[in-house]
């Protein structure tokens, strides 16, 4: 994996989801090297990121989530422009990732 990666030593453990017949998503877990920084990036940092989720209903996965140890922020009601009617819910899961729900 090294030469793949360009990180000394790195292992990784993958999982493959095939989400439908042409989107695969693909979760990938360092195993080493041990040094690694526990503390993922904020959005803003450079290689910060969130994971986006398209829900059919906003509230439902907010309670879903919240009662498998996500932490649930208030739920964002857009009212104005192209995306009025639409709600959308940023979380932390148990592990610090931050991830967003829309409708």
């Amino acid at each position: 994996m090294e030469a793949h990666v360009g990180v000394a030593g790195a292992t990784l453990t993958l999982a493959m989801l095939e989400l439908v017949g042409n989107l695969n998503l693909q979760l990938v877990q360092y195993d080493a090297p041990g040094d690694r920084n526990p503390v993922p990036p904020r959005n803003c940092d450079a290689g910060g990121h969130h994971l986006a989720l398209r829900v059919d209903d906003v509230e439902k996965a907010a309670a879903y989530l919240a009662a498998r140890g996500c932490t649930v922020q208030n739920i964002i009601e857009i009212t104005e422009g192209p995306l009025a009617g639409k709600k959308n819910l940023y979380i932390r899961d148990p592990f610090g990732h931050s991830l967003e729900i829309v409708d």
